[in-house]
């Protein structure tokens, strides 16, 4: 505490508690977050720089680029200690630091942001002016090299109530009187507010006072730039301006109910206002009204929750749930309104910050509004449900701290088997959590039932929401009997206790160091489905304005809001959908996928999934508290005492108990305590022993620097020895190494300081090896110039020698003709690279596409995978919810059997004490008798006892008999709930025997790779092995050549020193020579001379000094063209050496071209490899699981007809066989009635055995060929509606197809002719092509010529020189005697005619240098051209290839359908003739079958009045049954061959073989019911070769028509 007074008192704020930071909210903005400060903690380590929130943010970002592991920041404190001032200053370092590719994100973008969020999620509160009413995740995304890839926000816990309702004194979010105040004259008429309310509904008012309506307009101002600066177009703002004007005209119009009658229909109170509502949202007021208030039909409000309710229960709850107001309906479409302007915010800055960069890992900053507490901001009301959420999150983010800081450091030390003696140190967690959030056993049981056992505040609330008689007073009821002491109980700590206050409570958040006083009023509204809030996302995507339908609707295809709750989960990046699938998986597995839709379980999934995507990374805690209570309230004045104690005038004063409260509740004190006296620091010992091994280099000059360590404790053990470290700043666990707080930052030190060192020897040994390789070079440079020079030295000799001029002559010519060669050459090679280049590049591309493809299926397989597992897990857990709750049921059932035993046995003794008593009585009464005469009234008595004992004996039975009858009952439910449990039980142990199997072939395959991949690093370390073992023999081997080779250039050089010398000494002993006989010739020239001089005259001066003159003139003309002369043949030699420089870049890209395809061959065989092996286990996987679930369905199928046989088998077996006995006694009479009738009819009329057998023969001929008839005509009038319905296709197709030809046909010829074009184009080319090559073949001859021509002038120029020379030697001597003028002239004119030949080879020079420059352009752009023609001209050959299979294919599909045309034309013409035939046949068979029916009808009367008469005859006796029967049959075929007399027409067509594939008719049905279609075609199969059969079946048929009839009934329906 002393140490916080006096750092705050300093205007130092940040404070190290360990490894935690303490931020003291500081009353004025100090400058200490400027640039400067912030390039300080610029890549430097957390123990070198001093606290500060920038060094928690440095620390983060690189424990992020050292490990590769997700880091977050989480924030803690009470409301207005600056936790969102301090999460904007985190995310202005990192981004400001680490930068970002192309400058994506910079700190004005991130400014914008925060401005944006701040107008729509911020408002005033009690205990902050500018308070968070929300929490947020800000996720900045990393890639490889640390820059910012990518980034997010997701939001939750939106206090959207706060539209409508808050707190008394306080206000609404920000953005309302930003609009309100600074929206310009054309914005407010748009929103209809050039005139406000008076009063509102929600409240929500314009400000008054001038300043603060000038402060909102400036932040209006700033709002619209920074919507810009994220690219938010002017239409998206100006949709969110009109639906904040439309919830601000909601609140305007209010709302009401009619007074028409008592249940009046609820509606605005204002109409006017709610009208501009409407049209600001595009609709109409009537949609409007119904979207509010029309979707109460019954007037309650509907429960969505997961139960399901049983009838009763139904019906209860809806008539006594509480009856939804018109304002509460209107509340619920304005908070739903702003929820759905929320989340679409949260888009768009999303996608201002979204990116498609690849991002490697990311950093996560936690920002949640702070603990909420009225007392402390001395308001006199009590909490509200929405600060309790933020209170229990603030909670839960706590929990996390104390599991980091507590739980998992003392787990640890006790796995690693670490003593350490911790004084006072309170491991326990805050007790707040579990009365807030406690979830019942039976959480997975879906039941109503309030039971005892301890539940959460969530989960009473919505159970209180869904009972019929909930209320706010049985939620505390219930609330205070399961967390509330006992009176007279003491022990345990208190977490909830009673208010003086009606339906306030009071729950001590941090431990029990901030008691808040809670107001339950009106909280089971917030556990209920109000459906106008869900109306509102429809009315906004059906609005008729399209800037707002556009969004909405843009919005409703994706997943951007889950369950309602979690804002911005849409991403680009990867990790973006990684964390939003995390989510997700919260809000799907487990109790949520039950739960998800209950409003109240939603707030704590939503900060499951928080503090879950938290745990994924290392976290960094940094505590931000509060100075003193008056700056919570505003009150900024300095005291000089605070509680008693007093404070230096210079320091700023602190509020010591506040501050002493918040560091117990946070348990700093503890963590600093655990911090100092235990081990925070540790490491894997195989870690340890590679990241300081730099530290001892005599151990790896020990072990070799190929050691391979056995034992890796040992060899850190030897490692800390070495060290020389004390053996109380560290301790040897089972697997790491812990450390002292501060003494691995010692190590890191002297290992950075160890590495430096290495550093630097390593870059002076680099050096001292580049300065030998440069002198080396130097030394070969030194060589080459000697060696240039003595070439040059050789050509001066050689230069005036025919056969080298003539060599010089040829070789140009050789050497044009190689290089064409040479071109051609290369270019074919150039065509065939680039051709295989293309043939590789769509491999890989196909190749791609395939690996894509396979991934995506991959991924969806994995998916259906993971779904498959929480389904998995969700019916287990319901599983052992189920037989948790049956073994209970069963030990209550025991119980009660044990009770009835017991009771049993009870009523047994008293049976007996009540017998024993009754003869006890007896006796007595027997006895006294005789003697007395008052006996009567003892008998009276007892008999009046013996009635009452049988009475209670008959009462008790009939009590037992209920008992046990209402036992029985429950005894057969709980055996049909165990029925269902078992099937259920079965169904899930399938299910999870299918998932062993998956999951034990995946870890055999997963086995497999690691037994291969260990074998490539044996085979890898082997390689490297017989590497460095070449290695080193390779180095002595080049070491040996290395020598040999200087050995050798030393001789070399010597040899040539040698060589040098002697053709130097020749050299000057011939120029002596020449030197002697230029002087003798001189000597004899100037006596010639002499002698001419004396015979002539003398000159005058004048004529000398002219002559003079000309002579320096003449010297300067041909010093200038020796220059000239020197640099073409520069330009010259440079052109070669630029052409040889070309031809070597060309052969090297040739090869490294060969060898990129050759690594890219192989990239695609590897990959072509791993692709098929993937689809071959993909394949096999999906074979294996369609073939499980193939079987799983044949069984249930087969099941389920056993069960359904079986059921019917049991019901109708009893019914039948009485009804078949009745129908068979009935049908005997009739038989033997209409047998009497027939033998009468045949003694009169006594037909012959032949004419009979051809009469029966007819009538079954006739009623088979009915049948096949009817069949026939059927299956004809299917196939001539199939033939239709084929030949309209094919013409249709037929139609597509010609068209189709005709349209290739134009594109064939089209392109035909533009091949011809291109042709002759082509040809043209090919002649300008070798014209400009025979042209610059001719050129490059001419140049040749020239240069020959150089060299003559250049042996004429010393010709002159020489000549020169000689004159200027004459002229001396001339200067001493007379100079004859013919001479002079002479002298003259021979200069003329030089400096002419000069200027021609000039201009010569100069138009054929032009020359050859325009005709190496020309001969470049012909090559282009011709290459480009060529390309053309393959791709339309490839073109018209195509084109010609189209055609092709086209041809053969119309000579297909012509025939099949054909072909159905025949068979519709024959069916059309088998028609005709068969409808003549069937009038005739009609014909027949009527009168049939019509004497079927005579023998049903008379085979009625024939029973009714017989009804009390006896049947025939069995002795002549047998003859009777057969008479019978014999008389019944005559009736039936008398029928069918008439029949004979149609028996050619019962021999017809297209009536095989008939099917039967419905006439012939009416007699055989009993027959099976397989049958009938079994008959039509055997045709006549089995009548017979056909007999015996046809008799059976009518026999069981006869069983199935009831006489009259279905006689009358066959002749209907």
């Amino acid at each position: 505490m002393h140490s916080l007074r006096q750092r705050y008192g300093g205007n130092l704020i940040h404070t190290h508690a360990g490894p935690n930071m303490v931020i003291i909210n500081p009353i004025s903005a100090p400058s200490m977050y400027s640039e400067k400060v912030m390039h300080m903690f610029k890549g430097c380590r957390r123990e070198d720089t001093a606290p500060h929130i920038y060094a928690v943010a440095q620390s983060a970002y690189r424990n992020l680029l050292t490990t590769r592991q997700d880091q977050s920041i989480v924030l803690l404190g009470k409301s207005g200690s600056g936790k969102t001032t301090n999460c904007q200053h985190l995310v202005h370092y990192l981004v400001s630091i680490a930068g970002s590719t192309g400058k994506i994100f910079t700190a004005e973008k991130w400014q914008a942001v925060y401005t944006v969020l701040e107008a729509f999620g911020n408002s005033a509160t009690s205990m902050n002016t500018n308070a968070s009413r929300f929490s947020q995740i800000v996720s900045l995304d990393f890639d490889q090299t640390g820059q910012v890839a990518s980034a997010s926000i997701q939001t939750m816990l939106l206090e959207k109530l706060r539209v409508v309702k808050r707190p008394e004194a306080e206000c609404t979010f920000n953005v309302f009187y930003f609009m309100m105040a600074g929206a310009d004259n054309t914005l407010r008429t748009e929103l209809h507010l050039n005139h406000f309310a008076e009063n509102s509904a929600f409240g929500i008012v314009p400000q008054t006072k001038p300043e603060d309506k000038q402060r909102s307009s400036q932040q209006f101002t700033k709002l619209q730039a920074a919507m810009k600066v994220l690219g938010i177009s002017s239409d998206e703002q100006k949709a969110l301006w009109l639906i904040l004007g439309a919830i601000y005209h909601l609140g305007a119009a209010g709302a009401t109910k009619a007074e028409a009658d008592e249940a009046g229909r609820k509606q605005f109170a204002r109409h006017e206002w709610a009208q501009k509502a409407a049209y600001l949202l595009g609709c109409t007021l009537e949609e409007l009204s119904s979207s509010i208030f029309k979707h109460q039909s019954k007037g309650t409000l509907q429960r969505s929750t997961s139960f399901r309710q049983g009838p009763d229960d139904v019906g209860t709850g809806d008539n006594s749930a509480p009856k939804i107001t018109a304002l509460e309906c209107l509340e619920a479409m304005a908070a739903g309104l702003y929820s759905e302007i929320f989340t679409l915010v949260i888009s768009l800055v999303n996608r201002a910050l979204k990116s498609s960069q690849h991002s490697l890992c990311s950093l996560l900053i936690v920002d949640t509004p702070g603990f909420q507490n009225p007392k402390l901001a001395k308001r006199d009301r009590g909490a509200t449900f929405e600060e309790l959420c933020h209170n229990y999150a603030q909670e839960r983010l706590q929990t996390l701290f104390h599991e980091r800081t507590f739980v998992q450091e003392l787990e640890r030390y006790k796995e690693e088997n670490i003593e350490l003696a911790l004084d006072d140190i309170d491991s326990s967690t805050s007790l707040s959590v579990a009365a807030i959030d406690q979830a019942s056993t039976q959480a997975w049981v879906r039941t109503l039932a309030r039971t005892d056992e301890a539940r959460g505040l969530l989960w009473l609330m919505e159970e209180e929401a869904l009972q019929p008689g909930g209320s706010e007073e049985t939620l505390l009821e219930r609330l205070f009997s399961y967390y509330s002491p006992a009176e007279g109980e003491s022990k345990g700590p208190a977490l909830l206790l009673k208010s003086e206050k009606t339906h306030h409570f009071l729950l001590g958040h941090s431990h029990g160091t901030d008691w808040v006083e809670y107001d339950a009023r009106g909280w089971l509204s917030h556990a209920k489905q109000n459906p106008a809030s869900q109306n509102a996302a429809i009315l906004l995507q059906d609005s008729q304005k399209k800037n707002i339908s556009g969004l909405f609707m843009g919005r409703s295809g994706g997943a951007t809001v889950l369950s309602g709750s979690i804002a911005g989960l849409e991403g680009g990046s990867q990790l973006a959908l990684r964390r939003a699938t995390s989510m997700r998986k919260t809000f799907t597995t487990g109790m949520a996928a039950v739960k998800k839709k209950s409003l109240c379980i939603q707030i704590k999934l939503q900060v499951d999934a928080l503090l879950d995507t938290v745990r994924r990374s290392r976290v960094h805690f940094v505590h931000c508290l509060v100075p003193k209570a008056e700056v919570l309230t505003g009150d900024v004045k300095v005291k000089t005492e605070t509680h008693g104690e007093s404070c230096d005038t210079g320091l700023m004063q602190l509020d010591v108990c506040l501050l002493r409260a918040q560091l117990r509740g946070s348990k700093l004190l503890d963590a600093l305590r655990i911090y100092r006296q235990g081990y925070p620091d540790n490491l894997v010992f195989s870690e340890f022993r590679r990241r300081f091994d730099v530290l001892t280099p005599h151990l790896t000059k020990k072990h070799g620097r190929n050691y391979i360590v056995t034992d890796e404790r040992r060899a850190v053990e030897e490692l800390l020895e070495s060290l020389e470290l004390e053996k109380s700043s560290y301790h040897m666990g089972l697997s790491r190494v812990f450390f002292r707080a501060g003494v691995l930052a010692k190590l890191e030190e002297q290992r950075d300081i160890q590495t430096r060192r290495n550093i630097t020897l390593f870059q002076a040994a680099c050096r001292g090896y580049l300065a030998r390789q440069a002198f080396k070079k130097r030394k070969i440079q030194d060589l080459a110039i000697r060696c240039i020079q003595k070439n040059i030295k050789k050509n001066r000799g050689v230069k005036g020698w025919p056969w080298w001029k003539l060599f010089t002559t040829v070789r140009p010519l050789i050497e044009v003709q190689l290089t064409e060669e040479q071109i051609r050459g290369k270019d074919e090679e150039i065509q065939q690279l680039k051709l295989r280049l293309e043939k590789v590049e769509k491999e890989r591309n196909e190749l791609r596409l395939n690996s894509d493809r396979l991934e995506s299926k991959i991924t969806e397989l994995s998916s259906e995978l993971a779904d498959e597992r929480n389904t998995g897990e969700s019916a287990s857990q319901l599983l052992e919810s189920e037989t948790s709750e049956r073994l209970r049921l069963e030990k209550e059932m025991k119980d009660l059997q044990t009770k009835f035993d017991t009771m049993k046995k009870q009523m047994e003794s008293m049976e007996m004490e009540v017998m024993e008593a009754r003869l006890i009585h007896a006796s007595e009464l027997n006895g006294e008798m005789d003697d007395d005469d008052t006996g009567g009234e003892w008998r009276l008595k007892f008999e009046r006892a013996i009635r009452e004992i049988e009475f209670t004996k008959k009462r008790l039975q009939q009590e037992f008999d209920d008992k046990l009858e209402v036992e029985q009952q429950n005894k057969r439910q709980l055996e049909r709930k165990l029925t269902d449990l078992q099937a259920d039980n079965e169904e899930v142990q399938r299910v999870a025997q299918q998932l062993k199997k998956k999951c034990q072939r995946l870890t055999a395959e997963l086995q497999d790779t690691k037994l291969h991949l260990e074998g490539q690093q044996s085979r890898n370390h082997d390689l490297e092995k017989k590497q460095r073992k070449f290695d080193s023999e390779q180095t002595q081997a080049q070491e040996e050549v290395q020598r040999e080779r200087s050995q050798r250039d030393k001789l070399s050089r010597e040899k040539d020193m040698l060589t040098g010398e002697v053709f130097s000494l020749r050299q000057q002993l011939e120029d002596k020579d020449l030197e002697i006989c230029a002087v003798n010739l001189k000597l004899e020239q100037m006596e010639a001379e002499l002698q001419d001089l004396n015979s002539q005259e003398s000159k005058d001066e004048a004529s000398l000094a002219k002559v003079k003159k000309q002579i320096r003139d003449l010297e300067a003309k041909v010093k200038d063209q020796e220059e000239e002369l020197d640099e073409q043949a520069g330009t010259i030699q440079m052109l070669e050496q630029a052409k040889l420089r070309l031809e070597m870049e060309m052969e090297r890209l040739r090869q490294t071209h060969s060898k990129e395809i050759e690594s890219k061959d192989d990239e695609v065989e590897e990959i072509r490899q791993s692709c098929s092996k993937k689809l071959k286990q993909m394949e096999v996987q999906l074979e294996e699981e369609y073939e499980d679930k193939q079987k799983v369905l044949r069984e249930r199928r087969d099941l389920e007809a056993k069960l359904m046989s079986a059921q019917e088998q049991v019901s109708h077996r009893d019914v039948e066989t009485e009804k078949r006995l009745r129908k068979d006694l009935k049908r005997t009479k009739a038989l033997l009635a209409d047998a009497q009738i027939m033998l009468d009819h045949l003694k009169n009329n006594a037909p012959s055995k032949r004419e009979i057998a051809q009469l029966k023969n007819q009538l079954e001929e006739s009623e088979f060929t009915c049948a096949a008839a009817v069949k026939a005509k059927k299956s004809m009038e299917v196939e001539i509606e199939d033939l239709h319905v084929q030949m309209d296709d094919i013409s249709k197709s037929k139609q597509a197809l010609e068209e189709q030809l005709s349209r290739l046909q134009r594109e064939k010829n089209d392109l035909q002719s533009r091949m011809e074009e291109d042709q002759e184009d082509m040809n043209e080319l090919m002649k300008k092509h070798k014209a400009a090559v025979a042209q610059s073949s001719q050129n490059l001859a001419q140049i040749s010529d020239l240069q020959a021509q150089l060299e003559e002038a250049m042996k004429e120029k010393q010709d002159v020189q020489e000549k020169l020379t000689a004159l200027q030697s004459q002229l001396e001597f001339q200067e001493q005697s007379m100079v004859d003028k013919s001479l002079v002239s002479r002298q003259e004119a021979k200069i003329r005619e030089l400096e002419t030949k000069l200027e021609f080879e000039k201009t010569q020079v100069k138009r054929l240098e032009s020359l050859v420059a325009r005709l190496k352009e020309n001969l470049e752009k012909l090559t282009e051209e011709r290459d480009q023609r060529s390309a053309s001209e393959n791709r339309e050959k490839e073109q018209n290839k195509r084109l010609l299979r189209q055609i092709r294919d086209i041809k053969e599909e119309m000579a297909e359908l012509a025939k099949k045309e054909a072909e159905a034309s025949r068979k519709k013409h024959e069916l059309e003739m088998d028609i005709e035939s068969l409808e003549a046949a069937n009038q005739s068979l009609q014909a027949d079958l009527k009168l049939a029916f019509k004497r079927i009808g005579d023998l049903q009367a008379a085979i009625e009045d024939e029973m009714e008469s017989d009804d009390n005859e006896d049947l025939i006796n069995s002795e002549g049954a047998s003859d009777t029967d057969s008479e019978v049959e014999d008389r019944v075929d005559g009736v039936k061959s008398w029928l069918s007399k008439n029949k004979g027409s149609a028996k050619n067509l019962s021999d017809d073989g297209s009536l095989k594939s008939s099917s039967p008719p419905s006439s012939r049905r009416r007699f055989c019911l009993d027959r099976s279609d397989e049958e009938e075609e079994e008959e039509i199969e055997e045709g006549s070769t089995g009548r017979s059969s056909y007999r015996s079946r046809y008799k059976r048929s009518s026999s069981s028509y006869m069983n199935n009839s009831d006489g009259e009934a279905k006689l009358s329906e066959t002749t209907t």
